[in-house]
């Protein structure tokens, strides 16, 4: 395992991978029940969605692990799902069939493009400055979720968005808060672990505050249900319509990936001489066929999850630890009552410190160049208000177009991203014409 993966040239161990692996999968474990929920919507049926959701992220984490040796885990993606069931279901009136299509098409679109190399220029050609604006705006990006997901903050305290009162009316709040107070205290004495043991203590912490909740008949092994098996629409693909659908998986997908991806890589330290994140290719082929193996499962595209920070944070350096968490997934399928107990108050305090680690990126960025200052700025800004990674990326490549235009530097401008800020211009124009 040691020449495989690295861990002695990366500065890791077994224990140390094994504990991020474990880490990663319980700050995720969530989409388990999430996306069913969210496909279920669709009129798919639940289990079937659920055991497509834990076999697609387990074997696009293996690709992960084997294919680009890094500590990130996939799985069906958020927004994205909300739009297959929302959008294009019940707002489109489209089928869920049609919906797998596009993911489907998707998903090879996206194998070609991983094979020759095209995803991993346009990764390549994002400005330095704006790859570490990109890591610190998902490190606000994933504390908003942290702080969202145990009631920290909510829209009913009387201004557009307040801390709640910590008492039993908020009693997920005041647990999450306990555990974050873990989370520090084990930090800083550089306990091993830290994240990972602060997770369990909340867990057992939230049961008398009813946060943490035990069944009566609680069984923790239950059997997985078929999943659905290529359950495709083709009639439709030369519409308007499917055209429209296919773009907007496409690049929802590919700009939440780059982002996680140099994320994590920044995070990490896990970059080539050159800056560029290791072994990119790899990594992006992986959520390619995470996504063809989802569509044809029965489950909205794969993509990188955020949450891998987490595991970073708890020491992962290697694709040992999305081995680890692609094993958990798997085992999923039949302790499915076990996970299901770790309520989100034990996972915001992963999120919210993870978001503590990786803004400490943001004073590598050249703030008194305003060319760079300005769209790093709009980076991080849009990231979190927007509740979305792709669009904190796009504006913030419009913005460093705008900004070098501006000031007499557009030679700094590569032809990718003078490419991608058109396309992003595009998007936004026809988003705001389509309404």
């Amino acid at each position: 395992m040691n020449s495989f993966f690295k861990l002695q040239e990366r500065g890791t161990t077994v224990s140390r991978e094994i504990i991020g692996g474990i880490t990663t999968f319980l700050a995720m474990a969530y989409i388990l029940a999430l996306n069913p929920t969210i496909l279920a919507d669709s009129g798919m049926n639940w289990d079937s969605v659920f055991t497509a959701t834990a076999i697609s992220s387990a074997i696009a984490t293996l690709v992960m692990a084997f294919c680009a040796n890094l500590p990130v885990a996939l799985a069906p993606g958020l927004g994205l799902n909300a739009f297959f069931t929302y959008t294009v279901v019940i707002g489109m009136g489209c089928t869920w069939q049609f919906a797998l299509t596009a993911v489907l098409l998707e998903g090879i679109l996206f194998i070609i493009l991983s094979v020759f190399g095209i995803r991993e220029a346009i990764i390549n050609s994002i400005p330095a400055g704006m790859k570490k604006a990109v890591s610190v705006g998902i490190g606000l990006f994933i504390t908003i979720i942290g702080l969202s997901n145990a009631g920290i903050v909510g829209t009913d305290t009387g201004t557009l968005i307040g801390f709640h009162n910590l008492n039993m009316d908020h009693s997920t709040a005041l647990v999450a808060v306990i555990g974050l107070i873990i989370t520090v205290i084990l930090y800083i004495n550089k306990v091993p672990g830290s994240i990972l043991i602060a997770i369990a203590a909340t867990t057992i912490i939230g049961i008398p505050f009813g946060v943490t909740k035990v069944p009566e008949a609680w069984k923790p092994i239950s059997l997985p249900a078929a999943p659905y098996f290529f359950k495709f629409e083709f009639a439709n693909i030369l519409s308007v319509k499917f055209l429209v659908v296919f773009i907007t998986f496409l690049f929802t997908d590919l700009f939440d990936t780059l982002g996680t991806l140099m994320g994590i890589a920044e995070q990490a330290d896990l970059k080539d001489e050159d800056g560029n994140i290791s072994n990119a290719k790899g990594a992006l082929l992986s959520d390619a066929v995470g996504t063809v193996v989802g569509a044809c499962l029965g489950t909205s595209t794969v993509t990188s999850f955020v949450e891998s920070t987490s595991g970073v944070a708890a020491g992962a350096r290697t694709g040992l630890a999305s081995v680890v968490t692609a094993i958990l997934f798997a085992l999923s399928l039949f302790l499915g009552p076990v996970f299901g107990l770790i309520p989100s108050a034990a996972i915001a305090p992963a999120l919210i410190f993870v978001g503590f680690l990786m803004i400490k990126s943001v004073t590598a960025i050249d703030f008194n160049d305003p060319t760079e200052g300005i769209p790093a700025f709009v980076t991080i800004m849009t990231m979190p208000f927007s509740y979305s990674i792709s669009k904190g990326i796009s504006w913030g490549i419009i913005a460093y177009v705008i900004c070098k235009i501006s000031g007499k530097k557009a030679k700094d401008i590569s032809v990718v991203t003078w490419i991608l800020a058109a396309v992003f211009l595009a998007e936004i124009i026809f988003e705001s014409v389509r309404g």
